[in-house]
């Protein structure tokens, strides 16, 4: 991502300025190296993601004795862990999505053009399909009695409730992603730094928390694909659309929270500290 808070007079505190908003259809973009070097960012930075969480899944559930193994909050912790790395490690290059609902969630908010989103989308699936077959390939014996690291409706949750846990969880997410790079929340809070890949990675790690039990928890759709596509059972399939559907919603309504009430909010604020720098 681009600087965008430049430094004032110290009296008037930071300003900020405003990308223009992406093209819709950006044919020039396919010209540049930049946008192939993201897209290969993309696929590595998912295929890495999905490689240590699913084997942590499958490492978790190879015992019986799950003192034995990292439980629960383990498994929380690697997926919230590894989207805090990949981020830190991806964010100047392609901006580090990861995740199809933030790229749909930042293409709303016209962040990215409709080419490039549908480019991270198809190179995020296929770098967690990549992802998953290397656990496959290192742990087929425990991968296939196992599960596959796939989401599916647990046993006691009905398909209403999982779809709501997927909207919220990836509400939870796509808020906290817009929220830790928003350069007029920067401009208006100078006195909160955010090191923006960490508030992202623990948003992971509390969604996580509350949803493993309901869906394993989806909240990225390319993860939920991925693992769907290489362990292909009929009844990972059955629900599959839930983890489409909900983490898209969430997206589209994190987004249209954000940008249209709080945005709001921050320039109301924004421009009466800059009528009265003394409040």
């Amino acid at each position: 991502m681009s600087k965008e808070v430049s430094e004032e007079a110290p009296s008037h505190g930071k300003d900020y300025v405003d990308p223009p908003p992406a093209p819709l259809i950006d044919m020039e973009e396919l010209k540049r190296w930049s946008f192939y070097r993201a897209l290969i960012a993309e696929f590595i930075a998912t295929l890495l993601f999905l490689y240590i969480t699913v084997a942590t899944v499958i490492g978790y559930k190879k015992t019986a004795d799950p003192c034995s193994t990292v439980g629960l909050l383990g498994i929380a912790w690697a997926f919230g862990g590894m989207i805090f790395i990949l981020v830190y490690c991806t964010a100047g290059v392609s901006g580090g999505h990861i995740n199809p609902a933030v790229t749909f969630g930042l293409f709303l908010a016209r962040k990215v053009s409709l080419i490039r989103a549908i480019a991270y989308m198809v190179a995020q699936c296929l770098g967690a399909i990549c992802g998953v077959g290397l656990v496959k390939a290192f742990m087929k014996s425990f991968y296939n009695r196992n599960g596959g690291g796939a989401n599916f409706v647990a046993h006691g949750y009905n398909k209403g409730t999982a779809l709501g846990a997927e909207i919220i969880g990836t509400f939870v997410l796509v808020y906290t992603v817009f929220s830790a790079t928003d350069p007029k929340r920067s401009a208006r809070d100078s006195h909160v730094p955010v090191l923006a890949p960490l508030p992202i990675g623990f948003a992971v790690f509390m969604v996580h928390l509350a949803t493993i039990p309901i869906t394993g928890t989806g909240i990225n759709p390319a993860r939920s694909f991925g693992a769907a596509v290489i362990y292909n059972e009929d009844y990972v399939w059955d629900d599959h659309w839930i983890f489409w559907v909900g983490p898209f919603v969430g997206a589209l309504a994190a987004a249209a929270y954000h940008q249209y009430i709080l945005r709001a909010a921050a320039v109301k604020a924004l421009g009466s500290f800059r009528s009265n720098p003394t409040n």
